[in-house]
């Protein structure tokens, strides 16, 4: 199934997953004062990612004249997404849990978009596999996270 991606979208999407991994770490084995930081470094990563996720499907859409306007929506609701995770933190909710929570559950489903993407032609089949183990790998160790938030934080 790797042997499909090409060498580097496969080493440098695999080693995306090298932060929230060793933040992860961190957090479960790492001195108390280490946690906090780690928290919020693996929510602004995954905030970022995600972000970054829509970008790739604008500019998916944006290489053909003929994409359908799903495909913009689609791109616009990442960033949105993760600028409103920040809300709860602004207004001194209980952060950064929900919002790691809400995160993850969004990067896991990300691939169905990639999916209709593929069905429409506009994304080839490696990039498909590939986001499926990215977007999992992420998705988990971010849900990972947030539990360690929800568990550890008043």
């Amino acid at each position: 199934m790797l042997n499909t991606i090409p060498m580097a979208p496969r080493l440098l999407g695999l080693a995306g997953l090298l932060p929230p991994f060793f933040l992860t770490l961190a957090s479960l084995f790492g001195p108390l004062e280490w946690q906090w930081s780690a928290l919020a470094i693996a929510y602004a990563y995954a905030a970022l990612i995600f972000s970054f996720l829509g970008g790739v499907w604008w500019g998916l859409a944006a290489s053909r004249e003929d994409a359908p306007g799903w495909i913009y929506v689609a791109a616009v609701l990442p960033s949105l997404i993760a600028l409103a995770t920040y809300v709860p933190w602004i207004l001194g909710w209980s952060w950064p849990g929900p919002s790691m929570l809400l995160l993850g559950l969004c990067i896991i489903a990300s691939p169905l978009v990639d999916r209709r993407l593929f069905a429409a032609g506009r994304e080839p089949a490696w990039m498909l596999t590939l986001r499926w183990i990215l977007s999992v790998g992420l998705g988990l160790l971010t849900l990972t996270m947030a539990a360690i938030a929800l568990v550890s934080t008043p």
